[in-house]
């Protein structure tokens, strides 16, 4: 295998980790804040990626490490939070 095809290799493996701890921090976020959200597992994943990336922002605002433990709960709290504006925003008219 060349460099190329491990780059690729190593690219989509990357791809499908950051989707799948996207789905379970979204889900885990989807069980903290009940209620109609929109959309089905495409839509959790992206909502768990999204927020692994507020979290890490919240993180490095508050100059926290992010790794381990402390990044998923970072994560869950900012999927959380998007939850939340999404839910402000959908019910404002």
């Amino acid at each position: 295998m060349g460099a190329s095809e491990g780059a690729a290799l190593g690219g989509i493996i990357g791809i499908l980790i950051a989707a799948l701890v996207g789905l379970v921090v979204g889900v885990i976020a989807k069980l903290l804040m009940p209620g109609k959200d929109p959309g089905g597992w495409f839509v959790t994943i992206l909502l768990g990626i999204a927020g692994s990336w507020v979290g890490g922002v919240l993180l490095s605002v508050t100059g926290l490490a992010g790794g381990g433990f402390a990044g998923l709960v970072a994560a869950v709290i900012g999927a959380v939070l998007l939850l939340a504006v999404y839910r402000l925003v959908k019910k404002s008219p």
